[in-house]
């Protein structure tokens, strides 16, 4: 089918001017696009691969050597300098979030190891996308293995493989397109950190231009040849101008002071590294390019910048992602150059030339209303709801885990699993077609248990891999007002972020219950997105009696509505309270409702007396007790009173 054409995409001037900067200079490094679903995003994409020059390629070369320059290493190889050209379109290799690792950087190829006896290597899709594009869609989804595998790649434009029998090393410079929808979690730092530039993008705010996006689509759905024939002059002309910038790019200069300049806008905007001001002066350099300049101008490094830098500076994973524009604008303005010693204002820019300030963390609440308790730890006279008071800083926490082996859900860093790699416990004869990596001993010894030294299909096992796995982490959060009484919610608060933290490094989903006067509330629905899970907790607030039994109810109705839309992965259920409970049924009559449900309770008792409530509970649940000061990791044991 016609694609659609990148000329005739509405809007998204951002995302159109990257995708053509990294087109230019592949060495800018990549791009990000990061937007909600329904913005274009992999239209756009597959768009630019149309645009793309051909490349000139080792006639049968599996991975697209150059025959001026053919890789001394490629397998396929050697290849002598005269060997037999062709020319070929740029690649656009689509990595699916289900892509297994021996499909990305290739593997044993049985057939011919079955069939002739020789051990050769099939090559993966990071050998398909040399010297093209390599697009991940749903890249905040991809396994942490894959993603490490395309780090390691894109950082060294080679792939080396070690699998199997087989030892290989190629070539993988490829241009890294990723794209994500938000909502569905952010992926690692260090991922995002390997693309160049980040574009946000989001669906038009103007009727008259969305009413043009649906007038062309329809257009381009009735007939795509029809449509794209409009656009045959554009996309002509947008093809040669890279064919240009490209040609131009060796001869543009990058003069000393804009270089200082890139250099005070990463000092002033609090940048970690030297990788920012590398992508910044390369983005400048093509942008002059592009703009049919020699010299890199002031609007070359601030454009740059406003690509570049954004999503560089967050120093906590858990912090609301997006660009800063305000303080990027501080930035750039603290970059102009120092003022003489008699300016009145040596800091025209107002942040005394270094990073910006980050908002200081907010404490205990002790200008809040205070809650007299009675007996039983409840407020007295107090407010529906008090105050919601800030969480400290986050710390690491004690590792919580399911300790029971899964059989192969999500791929994570939490619990131990059955996995597609990891340490190899056995084989297994597979179900149909080989799954993952074949276990050699094991599938000769069944061939020799025939009586035949010839390895035969049926003789063919699998291995057996323990790893580790994601989970579903759901919290149950008391908000009721003992709480508040005893003014722990801040320490409470900061133990969720800890833990929230620690959920996102290991990948998994999670979901908030949270319980108060009468009822219980599902504040987050299990999401991916953690930064939700991070501003839900912030304005969380506390107050009223303690509907515990509610609480653990609409946990097992959280559980058994995932457990149906997706029955690989386990459950953790974290419920975090003092054990109280002055509102409704005994919380321990709802434990079997979460029968076999994994479990820990974090006891929030403080004082010297404590009724143990909550180690009742957790009795009841047989689930972990974990005192709240024990959670932090590298604390002193004690037993739970």
């Amino acid at each position: 089918m016609t694609p659609y054409p990148f000329s005739a995409v509405v809007g998204l001037t951002d995302l159109r001017l990257a995708l053509l900067l990294t087109a230019v200079s592949p060495h800018v490094g990549g791009v990000l696009v990061r937007g909600e679903k329904g913005t274009a995003k992999s239209t756009v994409v597959r768009a630019l691969a149309t645009l793309l020059p051909p490349v000139s390629v080792v006639r049968g070369c599996r991975f697209a050597c150059d025959p001026a320059q053919p890789d001394p290493q490629c397998p396929d190889g050697p290849h002598a300098t005269d060997s037999p050209a062709q020319s070929r379109p740029s690649a656009l290799v689509e990595l699916p979030v289900g892509a297994t690792e021996d499909r990305v950087v290739g593997t044993l190829d049985i057939q011919r190891a079955l069939a002739d006896g020789v051990k050769a290597y099939e090559p993966g899709l990071l050998a398909a996308a040399h010297r093209g594009v390599l697009y991940v869609d749903e890249v905040n989804l991809l396994p942490d293995h894959l993603v490490d595998l395309l780090l390691d790649a894109a950082a060294m434009g080679r792939a080396h493989v070690e699998r199997d029998g087989v030892s290989v090393k190629h070539a993988a410079r490829f241009l890294l397109v990723g794209t994500m929808n938000p909502e569905e979690g952010e992926p690692r730092p260090q991922l995002v950190d390997r693309f160049g530039l980040v574009v946000t993008v989001a669906a038009p705010r103007e009727a008259g231009e969305r009413a043009e996006v649906v007038r062309r689509r329809l257009a381009y759905e009735a007939d795509p040849d029809l449509f794209a024939a409009r656009f045959v002059a554009d996309e002509q002309e947008v093809a040669e101008r890279i064919v240009a910038a490209r040609a131009r790019l060796p001869k543009v200069v990058l003069p000393d002071g804009e270089l200082d300049r890139i250099a005070r806008v990463c000092l002033a905007y609090g940048v970690d590294g030297m990788r920012a001001d590398i992508v910044v002066a390369r983005c400048a350099v093509a942008l002059a390019a592009w703009h049919g300049r020699d010299l890199v101008t002031e609007e070359d490094v601030r454009d740059a910048a406003r690509l570049a830098l954004p999503h560089r500076r967050r120093k906590d994973p858990l912090d609301p992602p997006g660009t800063d524009e305000e303080r990027l604008e501080d930035a750039l303005s603290q970059a102009e150059p120092p003022p003489s010693e008699d300016d009145d204002d040596p800091d025209p820019g107002g942040g005394g030339g270094g990073s910006p300030t980050p908002p200081p963390t907010v404490g205990p609440d002790h200008g809040g209303a205070t809650d007299q308790a009675d007996k039983s730890g409840e407020p007295a006279s107090a407010p529906a709801a008090a105050p919601a008071v800030a969480a400290g800083n986050a710390y690491r926490t004690r590792t919580l885990k399911i300790a029971a082996r899964g059989t192969g859900g999500h791929a994570g860093r939490r619990s131990p699993s059955l996995a597609r790699r990891g340490r190899v416990i056995g084989s297994r004869v597979p179900a149909g077609k080989l799954a993952g990596a074949p276990h050699l001993p094991a599938t000769l010894r069944a061939a020799l248990h025939r009586g035949d030294r010839t390895v035969q299909p049926v003789d063919l096992r699998e291995a057996v891999h323990v790893g580790r796995e994601s989970n579903l982490v759901l919290f149950v959060v008391d908000a009721s007002g003992s709480m508040a009484a005893r003014r722990r919610m801040t320490v409470v608060k900061t133990a969720v972020l800890s833990l929230l933290r620690d959920a996102y490094q290991r990948r998994d989903r999670i979901g908030m219950i949270t319980f108060r006067g009468h009822e219980a509330e599902q504040v987050l629905p299990p999401t991916s997105s953690h930064e939700v899970g991070v501003m839900k907790l912030a304005s969380l607030k506390t107050g009223g009696r303690t509907p515990l039994a509610a609480g653990l109810r609409t946990a097992a109705a959280t559980i058994a509505t995932e457990r149906r839309r997706d029955p690989r992965r386990r459950p953790l259920l974290i419920v975090v309270t003092d054990g109280r409970a002055t509102s409704g049924p005994d919380p321990v009559r709802m434990a079997p409702a979460l029968a076999g449900v994994a479990a820990v309770v974090v006891d929030c008792e403080s004082g010297p007396v404590r009724l143990g409530l909550a180690g009742r509970l957790a009795t009841a649940l047989n689930a972990d007790l974990m005192p709240l000061e024990q959670l932090e990791a590298g604390a002193a044991t004690r037993s739970a009173a």
